[in-house]
């Protein structure tokens, strides 16, 4: 059942190359259809042999005018009149597919889909952005600044287009259907981040996604608190309000302005960022960093970032959490720090960061 599933997966992503292909097999199928014809019809009406029928099929067909092999009579004119009105419609249409197939790019195309294809198909814990707007682009963005693997889903030709030439990863599809989330590797990512400017898209994507993987963090975008409510019913692990999050930030510009520029520096991320923050679970802690109080690990005197805030088994959050709790299991960490500092942090406390 699972190799039959793989099968259809994998057919389903051929389904792009194979309507180039029927594409070119119907021009030259015509051309041969008129090219059998041709050799009938002459072998009928003027009592050519096989080859003399071939010869004058070709020159008709291709209108060289070399002349007959023999007299027409009345019914063999108009047999070659109609062969050469029907093969100018038929030469037209082939010559259109394959200019458009090599000359256009869409041979180019079609052999970037299928490399892209192969290298998303070895992706593991990585993130699938639905939507290449003005919040998708914006997430890429951050995706790429983090060296973070990433998917792309899009369904406009023009904005996949954008992708395409930029060299990124990308699925060309709808993501509410499953065939399609599956070509972008949803079973073995870790998230995914759904950007559609319409709440309905956002929930159907929600439902498939969770569908396919119930492990997988879902993080999405919402226009209402009604749409939010639906979303988070749906199954998604976060959903933002981009709407309510600007319009808190500039009634903070104007009361808070040094608030809020601060806020913004910390909000900065990826390699740029001057400030970082960095969650950190407890299995990713090295063995000594592990069942000791904030106090005897000492992280500031060691790294220099600071512990500003954990995460309790129980979901609650505590802020400038007191030295004496003891990092156990269950807890995570959220730390602040410059690049430097991170990058220090990281390479003393930190056992497998690939499973952040």
């Amino acid at each position: 059942m699972r190799k039959r599933k793989k099968y259809l997966h994998k057919k389903k992503q051929f389904e792009r190359i194979n309507h180039y292909l029927s594409q070119i097999f119907l021009a030259a199928a015509l051309m041969l259809l008129c090219v059998i014809i041709g050799i009938v019809g002459f072998m009928t009406i003027s009592g050519y042999n096989l080859m003399d029928a071939f010869y004058m099929t070709v020159i008709t067909v291709s209108t060289v005018g070399y002349g007959e092999i023999q007299p027409l009579n009345f019914w063999g004119r108009l047999f070659a009149s109609f062969l050469i009105l029907t093969n100018i419609g038929i030469f037209t249409y082939a010559v259109s597919i394959l200019s458009r197939f090599l000359l256009e790019g869409d041979l180019r195309k079609m052999l970037e889909d299928y490399n892209v294809y192969k290298k998303i198909q070895k992706l593991k814990n990585h993130t699938i952005i639905c939507g290449y707007g003005r919040h998708g682009r914006e997430v890429l963005s951050e995706m790429i600044k983090s060296k973070n693997p990433y998917v792309v889903v899009e369904p406009d030709p023009d904005k996949v287009k954008i992708l395409r030439d930029s060299g990124y990863y990308f699925i060309e599809g709808d993501a509410t259907q499953d065939h399609t989330l599956k070509e972008a590797g949803i079973e073995e990512a870790k998230s995914i981040v759904i950007t559609f400017g319409e709440d309905a898209f956002n929930v159907y994507t929600v439902l498939t996604a969770r569908q396919l993987n119930p492990k997988l963090r879902i993080v999405t975008r919402a226009s209402s608190h009604e749409a939010e409510k639906k979303l988070y019913r749906a199954g998604a692990n976060h959903v933002v309000m981009s709407e309510v999050i600007g319009g808190v930030y500039m009634a903070t510009l104007v009361f808070q302005p040094r608030a809020a520029e601060f806020f913004q520096l910390l909000s900065s991320i990826g390699e740029d960022a001057t400030i970082q923050f960095k969650e950190v679970m407890y299995r990713n802690l090295k063995t000594e960093f592990k069942d000791k109080s904030i106090k005897n690990l000492d992280l500031r005197t060691h790294t220099g970032v600071n512990i500003i805030a954990l995460k309790k088994p129980d979901g609650k959050y505590a802020v400038n959490p007191d030295p004496e709790i003891v990092i156990s299991k269950g807890i995570s960490l959220i730390v602040l720090g410059d690049s430097n500092q991170m990058e220090k942090f990281e390479n003393v406390a930190l056992s497998n960061l690939d499973e952040q």
